[in-house]
Formats: structure tokens, sequence, C-alpha cells
């Protein structure tokens, strides 16, 4: 009994180191296979430019599924379709690896955001108030974690968790920490139907219902959550 259990030990610890290397292997290989990447992502996925969302940290499963996404034409976007259709299986496996063992930087709080709320008062006149980024930020916090029942607007982080980490069995990303405008692109997207290729369109069921405010609200918050 006691030999069984000695070999069935070894065989853990074998199976174990063999996962490991093998995982070492598929991030070192995702690296040079990501070179290309770096002018519109960032070095190691942490894109300096606003509008170009950030890899690092993300589940390769996401990034998996975003690439095969661009290589069917389910999303469109010219530029990431043409990278993605000479991209195999294993290429994917491996850019997804290396960029989820990445950490993502955090992002600089904004001096002042373009966001106003729009109320309407007993006489049906509508004041315009610009908001402070504070303002905005706890906005964000109140929408991403209790939604807005009188829109029927699910919170977030049911879906993406308490602090944007998103649920990787689920498939859901993690949006901590990315830049505000690519996310407030993101949900316009959702919103206009120009985006949808999520799990019986639940991110479109959910933007068409949120105002341009809330979107900008919450999009600042996510960008500041680490």
């Amino acid at each position: 009994m006691k030999k069984q259990l000695l070999a069935f030990s070894l065989a853990l610890a074998f199976t174990s180191t063999s996962s490991i290397l093998h995982a070492q292997d598929s991030i070192s290989a995702g690296k040079e296979k990501a070179a290309s990447c770096i002018s519109c992502h960032g070095d190691q996925g942490n894109s300096i430019v606003s509008t170009f969302p950030k890899l690092a940290e993300q589940h390769p499963s996401y990034i998996i599924k975003q690439l095969q996404a661009f290589k069917t034409g389910a999303r469109k976007n010219p530029m990431m379709s043409a990278i993605a259709a000479g991209l195999s299986t294993d290429d994917m496996e491996d850019i997804a690896a290396y960029y989820a063992a990445q950490d993502i930087s955090a992002n600089v709080l904004p001096s002042q955001v373009d966001v106003a709320n729009e109320d309407e008062d007993e006489e049906g006149i509508t004041d315009t108030k610009k908001l402070t980024i504070e303002e905005v930020l706890a906005q964000g916090s109140d929408l991403y974690r209790n939604g807005d029942l009188k829109r029927e607007v699910s919170a977030c982080i049911a879906c993406h968790g308490p602090l944007g980490e998103g649920n990787k069995p689920a498939g859901f990303p993690m949006i901590k920490s990315q830049h505000a405008d690519y996310l407030i692109q993101t949900l316009t997207d959702f919103k206009n139907d120009v985006r949808s290729n999520n799990p019986e369109n639940m991110m479109h069921m959910i933007a068409r219902k949120m105002t341009i405010e809330e979107i900008k609200d919450v999009s600042y918050r996510l960008s500041m959550m680490k």
C-alpha cells in the first residue's frame, strides 16, 4: 500500500511539474508571438493609448474567444481581423497565456471629465449640471454595485465581481483598471448593437437601457479600480 501511495505521489509531482513547464513555455512563446501587438496594446499588454484596450491580466479564455471572433468575422475590426486570420489555435493560446501572466497598470485619476447629469424638474424643464470627477466616480460605483432598478439596468458586480476581476469559469472578462475611453466606446457599441458577440447578447440588453451619462460614470469608476 505504501509503495502504491509513493508511486501515486511521484506521478502527481511529475504531472504538476510538467504542467508548470508547459505553462512557462506557452508564456515564453506568447511573448514572441505578441511582438506585433505592442504598437497598439503596449508593452506587456498595457496600452498607453486610451482607445486601445489593456490586455494584461485578462483571462486567457476571454482573449482566445475574442481572437476567434475576429478571425471568423463574428466581431468586426479590419485591423484585428487581419491579424487574427494568420493565427492558429496554438498561437492564440500562447498569446493569451502571455498576457494573462502580466500585471495590469493603474490609471491616473483625471483632473476633469466630460460628464453631466440632466434632471427634469416638476415642470419638465431640463437642468444640466457638470459633475466633478468625485461625483462621477461615486455615481459609477453605485451603478456598478446596485444597478439602476428604475431603468432595469443590472448591477455589473453580478458578472464582473466586486473588484472588476471578472469570472474566469463563466467567461466574463476582467474590467478593472481598463481605459475609460475604451470602456465608453465598448458599452456604446453594445448599446447600439455594433458589437454583439456575447452569450445571448447579454451586454447589448444591459447597455441599451443605460444612458450616456451612466456609461461614462461606470467606465470612469472601472478605470480607477485596482
